[in-house]
């Protein structure tokens, strides 16, 4: 394997660049969670003054389909294309939606929110397998690293409510959407000018083969790589009730706050697409204590098993629900509910989206074969997709069962689904057929090399 320069941290350079170029991107992306429902059901200011149900659902589909591409971008990309084609093609695709986006009209708004499906589907698997392709198999720094790489999807998704929501909320809806574009374009130009100098091999495209050549040179799968292919699939069923609470955040959640939420903090009144960057700022501050904490648990061979962390990953994201319930009784008897119950929402939130999430995408490039690397991992995406959808279909039934009842339903489930997950860890972790155990003399050996 290609050994990156390495840095004084320990992590290869690359590393850093994918970082930031995922940062960039994840801007984009968040700018357009934060805004998409608002100009949906916006009556007064240029949206399409849709219900709140036919918004959320839209946002459902959007977010769900977003998902759902990666499966198809990390076959062309295992196959024809190569993580670093994959990338940049998916994001010139994203980076015209998203100015699409700036267009009145309906037929644009199709229209760009299929560039930037698509543009996703190739962009964030093949991203994500060339972080995990920096590492040698066992070494310890891995969930490090995808914590350290979390960091930058989250730096992005502070910045996006700062830039693009500000835009959209006080100037118009055009001006978020655009700086969302131009974000999108800044991480293309960074990516293309540095790649070569820090990815080496990493993410190139496949030798070009005969269908022949190609079938005999892949050998079937083996009974140890079918065990471990299964644990993804076990994994990506549970994070689906993960991620189905999560993105309430850019639905349910953000018309809460934007309606139930006492918003007016020394006399003046926070935007309500502020709040989306609460959740990424928490990530960049908590990101690297737990980067450091899994790292130095991993070279003491104390380092919790991945199936434990995503237990623990919904046991907090069903408290940040409890907290919901008590901001809705509260909105229920006074009309707004106290600003500290969104925040303590969004803690407990990122404390288990620490817990799952990277440690999740690292966990799929110790699992995955690394023929089929980029297609498991579109396979991985595929439970965010119906996640995302489930999302906006739960969302919608606020208006039916009212708030309280369905942050109930929404923390109870999540707490069992923990609970059935915390049962499996000694079966899964037989099934990963020691993916997970650390080997230090690897780590130091590229930690040295270069």
């Amino acid at each position: 394997m290609y050994a990156p320069t390495q840095t004084t941290s320990g992590h290869p350079k690359g590393l850093y660049l994918l970082f930031t170029t995922e940062m960039w991107e994840r801007m984009s992306f968040y700018g357009m969670r934060a805004l998409l429902v608002l100009y949906m059901v916006d009556k007064t200011r240029g949206g399409f003054g849709w219900s709140q149900a036919k918004a959320l659902d839209i946002y459902g589909t959007y977010t769900g389909l977003v998902y759902l591409t990666p499966l198809l971008g990390g076959f062309l990309a295992d196959r024809y294309l190569g993580q670093r084609r994959a990338v940049v093609t998916g994001g010139v695709l994203m980076m015209i939606g998203h100015f699409l986006m700036a267009v009145p009209g309906i037929t644009a708004f199709y229209a760009a929110l299929t560039f930037l499906i698509c543009g996703n589907g190739l962009f964030k698997p093949n991203i994500s397998t060339m972080v995990g392709g920096l590492y040698e198999e066992g070494d310890v720094r891995r969930d490090g690293a995808f914590t350290i790489f979390y960091m930058g999807i989250n730096t992005g998704a502070f910045l996006s409510p700062l830039i693009c929501g500000t835009l959209g909320e006080k100037i118009g809806w055009d001006w978020g959407f655009g700086s969302a574009g131009v974000g999108m374009g800044l991480g293309l130009i960074s990516f293309l000018l540095f790649q070569k100098k820090l990815l080496g091999n990493i993410g190139l495209p496949p030798a070009r083969r005969s269908a022949e050549t190609n079938a005999a040179h892949t050998p079937p799968l083996t009974r140890i790589e079918i065990d471990r292919i299964t644990v993804i699939c076990v994994f990506a069923l549970f994070v689906i009730f993960f991620w189905a609470a999560f993105e309430q955040a850019g639905g349910l959640m953000n018309l809460y706050t934007d309606q139930k939420v006492d918003r007016i903090l020394f006399g003046w009144e926070i935007p309500t697409t502020w709040f989306q960057g609460v959740n990424a700022i928490l990530i960049v501050m908590l990101g690297p204590i737990f980067s450091m904490m899994w790292t130095r648990l991993g070279r003491q061979g104390k380092d919790p098993s991945t199936p434990l962390k995503m237990a623990f990953g919904l046991f907090f994201v069903s408290l940040g629900f409890v907290c919901m319930m008590a901001a809705a009784k509260q909105s229920e008897a006074s009309g707004k509910s106290a600003l500290v119950w969104i925040l303590a929402t969004y803690f407990f939130h990122t404390v288990g989206e620490l817990c799952l999430s990277p440690v999740g995408l690292s966990v799929v490039t110790k699992l995955a074969p690394a023929r089929y690397a980029s297609l498991l991992m579109g396979v991985w995406f595929l439970s965010n997709a119906a996640a995302n959808k489930l999302a906006g279909v739960v969302g919608g039934y606020s208006e039916k069962l009212g708030e309280f009842q369905l942050f109930f339903t929404i923390a109870l489930a999540t707490a069992a689904a923990g609970l059935v997950l915390f049962f499996l860890v000694a079966p899964l972790k037989r099934k990963m057929h020691g993916a997970e155990d650390a080997k230090n003399a690897g780590a130091e050996k590229s930690l040295t090399a270069a």
